[in-house]
């Protein structure tokens, strides 16, 4: 990603964010998508910037932030809505309701990096800690193929 010193990354340009699979390729047998490069850092930089030049910050504080996050959680579900189950990759959707899905997902995103700033929070060392607690509170030997909560582990 190119990157200018004032603005940080480039936001000027619109990736093809739809998938075709983990590698681009639809015979792929690794199921898992492999993200482009793109640090949480940079995406603070990016939300960060686009603030300022709007003058905005002044409306971004944590509880606002949060309820503009819960606002896209809601529009993300509307596309889901009435859809019935819908399978990885989101083959039931359409190609513009699977760049809506993005288009939301990236709001969410932008939002809960955001707020993690305004809290003062390392998100990247949050996630960290978090997975280090689940792997705990969910042993392999004990959780491995079981949805059970947490407590029925103990």
């Amino acid at each position: 990603m190119m990157e200018n010193i004032v603005t940080g990354p480039r936001v000027d340009v619109e990736p093809d964010i739809l998938s075709e699979g983990c590698c681009g390729s639809q015979d792929c047998e690794n199921k898992s998508l492999k993200f482009s490069d793109l640090s949480l850092e940079d995406v603070r930089k990016m939300n960060e910037n686009f603030i300022k030049e709007r003058n905005w910050d002044q409306f971004h504080s944590p509880r606002n932030v949060l309820l503009a996050m819960v606002g896209e959680f809601g529009e993300l579900s509307e596309i889901f809505q009435w859809k019935g189950e819908v399978s990885e990759g989101l083959p039931e959707l359409t190609e513009d309701e699977r760049k809506h899905v993005g288009e939301e997902i990236s709001d969410i995103f932008i939002y809960l990096v955001d707020f993690a700033s305004r809290c003062h929070i390392d998100l990247s060392k949050a996630v960290i800690a978090k997975m280090a607690a689940n792997a705990k509170k969910y042993p392999v030997d004990k959780a491995y193929g079981q949805a059970n909560k947490y407590t029925d582990y103990q």
